[in-house]
């Protein structure tokens, strides 16, 4: 890193006093109770609402279904599918609104043992996650899920004489378990900034490697998305093409925080 003058050094310490072992255990305790509060109150809280949040994850489906002139539906083949359903789509909605909580309290578990330059640095980091993730996932409901929902329904068949109806019955556990696995894969994979940023400034890696190679990261962008996404041309792209142009804004992110090289 950038050396700092003799004042920077001076006003640059750690805001904090030395702590015996159980105190820091202490305190960790407290920030894992707050963790925990506050993600069983949003855990109950979206218990109470998880059929209106489940009805929002399906709305995509729905307005497909309702463009081809069907009844949008969803079944469940086991007696317990529906109530599993129903908590799983709580503790879903209840990670995302006890994130900025549950971080909250690690920050201030950490920030202590922080020197001001390191918390100064890092800061912008954890403000950037759940924005990140918060895009990447609203990419994928607004944008992938119609596009991607439209191709599945594609395959139906009305049937006729001698031709059997193939139609989608959609079961509420599958769809939810589809639906969760590409918001976190695109909310994650919009990380990307954020994980490379913070390798360039510890010194990891450089923008300039980051061009160099650029190439391979492209076939790792695709390689990434189709172990994400289901087998098909349109979420795998969906995934895919924002991941590139990640990686470009990461090799921008990269030479603004990455150490400043020092002329001999």
């Amino acid at each position: 890193m950038a050396p700092l003058d003799v004042n920077d050094t001076k006003a640059d310490h750690i805001d904090d006093k030395p702590m015996p072992l159980i105190e820091h255990l202490v305190e960790l305790r407290r920030r894992l109770l707050w963790s925990s509060l506050a993600f069983a109150i949003a855990f109950g809280v979206c218990c109470l609402f998880s059929k209106n949040i489940f009805l929002f994850l399906a709305q995509p489906l729905a307005d497909v279904l309702r463009s081809k002139g069907e009844q949008p539906r969803l079944i469940y083949t086991a007696l317990y599918e529906a109530f599993f359903t129903d908590l799983k789509v709580a503790f879903f909605g209840a990670a995302f609104v006890s994130f900025p909580v549950v971080a909250t309290q690690v920050w201030k578990f950490v920030a202590p043992g922080l020197y001001r330059s390191e918390k100064r640095a890092f800061l912008p980091f954890l403000v950037a996650t759940p924005i990140l993730f918060f895009m990447g996932a609203s990419l994928a409901y607004y944008f992938v899920f119609p596009y991607a929902w439209r191709f599945f329904l594609s395959f139906e068949t009305p049937g006729g004489v001698g031709v059997p109806q193939i139609q989608l019955q959609a079961k509420v556990g599958e769809y939810l378990a589809l639906v969760m696995k590409l918001i976190m894969a695109f909310g994650i994979a919009f990380e990307l900034p954020v994980l490379l940023s913070l390798l360039a400034r510890v010194g990891i890696v450089s923008s300039a490697g980051l061009k160099k190679y650029r190439r391979y990261a492209y076939v790792g962008c695709f390689g990434l998305a189709a172990l994400l996404t289901p087998p098909d041309v349109i979420t795998m792209t969906g995934l895919a093409v924002p991941l590139i142009i990640l990686y470009e804004i990461s090799i921008l992110a990269a030479r603004m925080v990455e150490p400043k090289q020092v002329e001999v």
